[in-house]
C-alpha cells in the first residue's frame, strides 16, 4: 500500500482544498416573461425553452 513520505502541512492540506467550495446557482433571464430561470431548463412561469414552448404550465 502507498503511504506518504512526509506529513501533509495544515496550510498544503487547506490550499487544496480551498477550491472545493460551493458555487452559487447560475441563473438567467427568461426572454419571454423576463424572470430569473437556471440556465439550461424550461421557465416554470411560463413553459418557454430555446425559443418555443416547451411545457404547457396550468395556472393553480
Amino acid at each position: 500500500m502507498a503511504v506518504p513520505k512526509r506529513k501533509s502541512s495544515k496550510s498544503r492540506t487547506r490550499k487544496r482544498r480551498a477550491n472545493k467550495g460551493v458555487k452559487p446557482i447560475q441563473l438567467s433571464e427568461c426572454p419571454q416573461c423576463h424572470t430569473r430561470v437556471i440556465t439550461h431548463v424550461s421557465c416554470p412561469t411560463c413553459g418557454y425553452y430555446q425559443g418555443r414552448t416547451v411545457v404547457e404550465v396550468t395556472e393553480g
